[in-house]
């Protein structure tokens, strides 16, 4: 059972209490200090953002009315390379510049405040709320919050039971009494975190605990910040399965790796590294599993990317692709599927641009499985083919397509050859639902229990 605090009972006093503010005025009380420092750090930059679109949408309307009057209109308008349009010495240019400078004030001021009140509110126990509240600002925003040293950033690591693992033979001898030589690292996908594995009525113990039970796998969980590249990723987890390997408190028989999602994805990049860096753990490394795995894309970040091509193909609206191009540099790296560096240092992540991936096998002497899953029931009539196409190319279990979560691709050099029997579709079941439907469970015991020990 995880372990988390629960908000304290409010204290009793003796002398009337004061009317209550509604509870939305609030705020939530599994929020660390922390983490309203980070968020008044957020919401500095949100507004200085706006007020930058703003200035610049209102620029480009200057520029556009003002082109037709040549010389005359030029002089209403700052025409300096870099700059948004509108005159910083005009009334409009004061304005924004007045808004820009009283938010960068207060901002400095609260950060300044929060910061010192942070050391003196100690260690803090987490809660699932407040781990699903990271994991999906981490997921939009993770390379952001890294970047300018926000403290909402997650920093990778495995964990049990929602805290982290200190990867040393007598901690963790200490913290998993139980450990086999079966080792089962289990890694959640975009915006998600490792809590979030268990908790269905059906599967109380997720599919790592029933694992455990059946197979004698020892399961444990990577926390990750979704929002960065999954190159990056992949090359962490790869130096943390070294760490771990070497101090396992009991000696390792075998590694398998079980990813949802993105989570597939940062494991094949793993792969990829421990192979060039040549990390001893590939070696131990027995199967891995896929669950809904964007292998080669996911619909709807191609959408995303149509969508920032067309606003910015025109003037007027171009600023507003700005929005579009918050989200993170994980989520534009399921676009395609990219898993190393090279597949995203070259391309634009905002330009619309055609798949140059490197082609990365599954790696080799290990058992790799894929299951997939479809939204769509089986059906019979005359619309059953094209519905089954659909869930192919589109639909699948609602963000990932059958082709692509079973790593079949038109290009023969990039299809991931999963053998015929290691492969495997949920039918009715969404993405989500890939983590806690007791089937995929049963799937998961037949696979890896004629593995051999």
């Amino acid at each position: 059972m995880n372990t988390f605090d629960r908000p304290a009972a409010p204290a009793s006093s003796a002398a009337p209490a004061a009317p209550s503010p509604p509870k939305s005025s609030r705020l939530p009380t599994w929020l660390h200090v922390s983490d309203v420092q980070g968020l008044a750090q957020l919401a500095t930059q949100a507004t200085l953002g706006i007020t930058g679109l703003a200035e610049t949408v209102q620029g480009n309307v200057y520029k556009t009315v003002a082109a037709p009057l040549g010389l005359l209109g030029s002089r209403f308008v700052d025409s300096t390379p870099g700059s948004s349009g509108v005159r910083p010495s005009g009334i409009t240019g004061w304005v924004y510049g007045g808004i820009r400078g009283i938010t960068r004030l207060a901002g400095g001021t609260a950060n300044a405040v929060l910061s010192r009140v942070v050391p003196l509110a100690g260690v803090q126990a987490s809660s699932p709320k407040r781990e699903a509240m990271l994991s999906a600002l981490n997921g939009v925003l993770g390379d952001l919050l890294l970047d300018t040293g926000n403290p909402l950033a997650i920093h990778m690591a495995l964990r049990h039971e929602g805290r982290p693992l200190l990867l040393d033979p007598a901690a963790l001898a200490l913290r998993l009494p139980q450990a086999t030589g079966k080792i089962l690292v289990v890694i959640h996908g975009l915006c998600m975190n490792d809590l979030q594995w268990s908790g269905s009525a059906a599967l109380p113990q997720g599919h790592g605990g029933q694992l455990a039970r059946e197979l004698g796998y020892t399961p444990v969980y990577l926390h990750y910040n979704t929002g960065l590249h999954t190159s990056i990723n992949g090359e962490q987890l790869s130096g943390l399965l070294q760490q771990l390997v070497r101090a396992w408190p009991q000696p390792v028989q075998e590694v398998t790796l079980l990813g949802h999602s993105m989570g597939g994805l940062v494991a094949r990049s793993a792969c990829f590294h421990a192979a060039q860096a040549g990390q001893s753990w590939l070696q131990q490394l027995k199967a891995m599993v896929f669950l809904g795995t964007p292998h080669h894309g996911a619909p709807l970040e191609r959408l995303g990317s149509w969508v920032d091509g067309v606003l910015g193909s025109n003037l007027v609206t171009r600023p507003f692709a700005r929005i579009g191009q918050v989200r993170s540099a994980g989520i534009t790296d399921l676009r395609h599927g990219n898993v190393l560096e090279a597949d995203w240092r070259q391309a634009g992540r905002f330009e619309r641009n055609t798949d140059v991936r490197q082609a990365v096998p599954l790696p080799a002497g290990v058992a790799c499985y894929a299951v997939a899953a479809t939204t769509l029931a089986p059906g019979r009539g005359p619309m059953v083919s094209v519905r089954e196409a659909l869930a192919r190319k589109l639909v699948g279990d609602g963000l990932v397509s059958l082709e692509s979560a079973l790593g079949q691709h038109e290009e023969a050099g990039r299809t991931l050859v999963f053998a015929p029997e290691n492969q495997w579709v949920a039918q009715g079941v969404n993405h989500m639902e890939l983590l806690s439907r007791p089937e995929v469970t049963r799937q998961l015991v037949r696979w890896l229990g004629r593995q051999p020990s």
